[in-house]
């Protein structure tokens, strides 16, 4: 995957690390090396060249020195390496937009001037006076997304409030208005951010999809982090503030945000234009603060959650979701069973579930090919009724994907599904989980499947394999609860007569089975059993229930497909590639 090298990369990360620099020449140099921390008694320790991204430490003792892609890597800053995958968005109408009367009456009764309106291009829909239209241009003036909303929404009347023009590329709203790097205020709706912009804030902008959707991030990534301060302005519900979150710790550098005292007891920063007017505005992001990093918290203050509705992925097993309650977010689920018994397409028919689900899955896999591991999936995907079957000449049957099965189902899971490259970076574990942890960040992750724990350690068979075991394995589940994901960790048993059935079964350090949420073991069914084989639950944190012996999880297993399913099912089930229709959008009626 090349990386094209960017000036804005240089300053991007050295704002993520807070550091002390002024420019001479070339050459961009900061006060403190971040290798030794050492410097500070001049303004010349550490220097990143700006036309090639070199960079050395002047310090006798470190003389850490390399390029930028390598700095960027030991210190968990993104940068966007071009990997000619990226999702296929459509190509918008760029005609001139003409801004309607009922689009700036209603904008009015919100407290929006005609001047506002204008500026931003907020128009009605064709021959629908009562929806409101929002182009979104990104930074060059291009329109990328369009966003309309019912302006007489009714709920239980209408269907939807707000929604999008389908296939657009989700960016941020107000982007082309921008002016400077100084200062950016992101808000949840449209209409906030203009409220912002008829306060005489600058650079105000707002998301896309509401608080929940982050797929726009990726589009603006380097955009957004060229900003000096970024402020969030989000919704205030129920005692918290939308956006910040996630943007908190998904952003290489410190957000700040208004404080829930300026919102005056009001939801977001339209009421309270409307209400306490432009300088309550100008009041609540001057006061905006830096989110308070502590470790300790009234246990008042903890969220009371019903656990059975906490957010998790669906395994597509009824009985294993009926036990483990699915495959919760914050949560490490070990995968464990003996050699060749089918760990790894257990593990690849979750993903899959994840990926029907709408979500997002990386996966790395240390032993199977990049190809291979595509192909183990896309089978899955397929299912049987959309194998082709042949006979090579010891009349064995062999098993193809038509190409265009392969095409479609590519596309399906395009921006969704994504694999770790071996042949990137050394197979270490801290560059494979600084990799994963950027990558979670950067496309949204919601499930990492890692294959296997030996691979990803990479360690020799001593005394010292079980502490990087268990350094390993508590990093992953750092990262599952940091970011809100799941992970699934499979490893390999102890050499055994029987099932694994214990903990105590699985190999290396005791601390791996202690430090995971939920350990599922994979037992194939004997040679005159039929396909297939029993999933047995050996510990579960989040419900406590287990699977063990005579209540162990029967499943079946396709050949052709290698599909793992409900024995008490069937495996020709359809995924959304195969639902989804595929019909030329029409273009000729925008805008709008």
């Amino acid at each position: 995957m090349p990386y094209e090298f960017k000036r804005s990369d240089v300053y991007g990360l050295a704002s993520a690390l807070g550091a002390e620099t002024h420019e001479r020449g070339e050459e961009l140099f900061f006060r403190w090396c971040p290798y030794c921390k050492g410097g500070g008694h001049d303004k010349n320790t550490f220097s990143v060249n700006l036309e090639n991204g070199t960079f050395k430490c002047f310090r006798a003792g470190c003389g850490a020195q390399g390029h930028l892609v390598q700095l960027a890597r030991d210190f968990g800053y993104p940068l966007e390496f071009d990997d000619g995958r990226k999702k296929k968005y459509r190509t918008l109408p760029q005609r001139p937009v003409k801004v309607t009367n009922p689009a700036v009456r209603y904008l009015e009764s919100r407290g929006i001037s005609r001047a506002v309106t204008e500026r931003y291009r907020i128009t009605t829909q064709r021959g629908h006076d009562n929806i409101l239209v929002f182009p979104f241009y990104d930074g060059d003036g291009v329109m990328q997304f369009v966003k309309y909303r019912k302006t007489d929404f009714v709920k239980g009347r209408d269907r939807n409030k707000e929604w999008s023009e389908k296939d657009t590329m989700p960016i941020l709203f107000g982007m082309d208005r921008c002016e400077g790097k100084d200062r950016l205020v992101i808000t949840e709706g449209q209409i906030d951010s203009l409220s912002l912009t008829e306060a005489g804030i600058q650079n105000a902008v707002s998301v896309p999809t509401g608080a929940m959707g982050f797929t726009w991030l990726e589009n603006v990534w380097e955009w957004i982090n060229g900003f000096a301060e970024i402020i969030v302005f989000g919704d205030c519900e129920k005692g918290k503030i939308t956006l910040v979150d996630a943007l908190s710790r998904r952003l290489p550098k410190p957000v700040k945000v208004v404080r829930q005292a300026d919102y005056l007891g009001e939801k977001d920063a339209n009421d309270i234009l409307r209400k306490y007017g432009t300088e309550a505005l100008r009041q609540a992001v001057a006061n905006a603060r830096i989110i308070p990093v502590t470790h300790i918290k009234e246990l008042a203050d903890v969220a009371a959650v019903d656990l059975s509705k906490l957010p998790k992925i669906n395994t597509g097993i009824a009985m294993l979701d009926r036990v483990i309650g699915g495959l919760y977010y914050g949560q490490v689920i070990l995968v464990t069973g003996k050699r060749g018994e089918g760990k790894s397409t257990v593990v690849s028919q979750l993903a899959a579930e994840a990926l029907n689900q709408g979500l997002r899955v990386l996966a790395y896999s240390g032993e199977l090919p990049d190809y291979h591991f595509r192909r183990w999936l896309d089978m899955q995907l397929a299912g049987p009724q959309n194998v082709e079957t042949s006979y090579n000449q010891f009349s064995d049957a062999v098993y193809r994907l038509p190409e265009d099965v392969t095409e479609q189902i590519g596309e399906w899971y395009r921006g969704r599904a994504y694999i770790y490259d071996n042949n990137a970076v050394d197979d270490e574990d801290a560059a494979l989980l600084d990799t994963v942890e950027q990558a979670v960040c950067r496309y949204g992750i919601n499930l990492v499947c890692i294959d296997n724990l030996m691979t990803a350690i990479d360690a020799a068979s001593t005394d010292t394999q079980y502490l990087k075991q268990s350094h390993f394995v508590r990093q992953l589940k750092q990262l599952a609860v940091k970011h809100n994901i799941a992970v699934l960790l499979v490893a390999h048993p102890r050499k055994t007569q029987g099932d694994v059935s214990e903990n105590d079964a699985v190999s290396g350090s005791a601390d791996i089975t202690n430090r995971v949420d939920t350990v599922i073991s994979y037992v194939k069914n004997g040679e005159d059993a039929p396909a297939g084989g029993k999933l047995l639950v050996i510990k579960n944190r989040m419900t406590g229930k287990l699977a063990l012996n005579d209540n162990a999880i029967a499943v079946g297993y396709d050949e052709k497909s290698k599909r793992v399913y409900s024995a008490a099912g069937r495996n020709n089930f359809r995924y959304g590639w195969e639902k989804e229709s595929v019909s030329p959008l029409a273009m000729e009626d925008l805008p709008f």
